[in-house]
């Protein structure tokens, strides 16, 4: 199978743009992806741990406000899309393969554990910040929430601070 081209970002940016808009007109809410995975938690702990869910206030307080199933939210549906939808675009492109992708000056073993790590840092900060960065900066700017603009502008600025002292591993 030949590998595809990457899409142009020119247009990327617009079907992202539409998306988004779309989802405001659908659901009067923006993308995001941090509500699904507390969703997905949410779920586990419930059915892992029903005694637990029932003595926690996070837990109470969530059930009375949700009162369906954590997973019938639609931030849910909207990861399990962009997973299938990942998944067959690497498969049309012919880019689907599993693979570990790092610096020549990094082993798998700290490419996996700098991983697990931003993976933590990332839910934690999400939560802390009441949603992660597709949430806050892509609806945020969309709506042209102040917040919004500063969490871009953040986010930028931080991803090119790292970027600084982080090269040498990549390169």
């Amino acid at each position: 199978m030949e590998t595809k081209q990457y899409m142009n970002p020119y247009l990327a940016g617009l079907l992202l743009g539409l998306l988004l808009l779309f989802t405001f007109y659908l659901s009067g809410r923006g993308l995001g992806a941090s509500g699904a995975v507390k969703s997905f938690t949410i779920a586990a702990v419930e059915n892992i741990s029903p005694e637990h869910a029932s003595n926690s206030k996070f837990y109470k307080e969530y059930s009375q406000e949700h009162s369906d199933s954590p997973l019938m939210n639609w931030l849910v549906f909207e990861i399990i899309g962009v997973v299938i939808g990942a998944f067959l675009s690497g498969l049309i492109s012919g880019r689907l393969k599993l693979q570990l992708e790092k610096g020549p000056r990094v082993n798998s073993r700290i490419r996996i554990v700098g991983a697990l790590i931003g993976g933590v840092l990332w839910g934690v900060g999400s939560q802390l910040g009441r949603g992660c960065t597709s949430g806050a900066a892509l609806s945020g700017l969309a709506v042209m929430s102040t917040g919004g603009i500063i969490t871009m502008i953040s986010i930028f600025a931080g991803a090119y601070l790292f970027a600084y002292f982080f090269r040498k591993f990549w390169i």
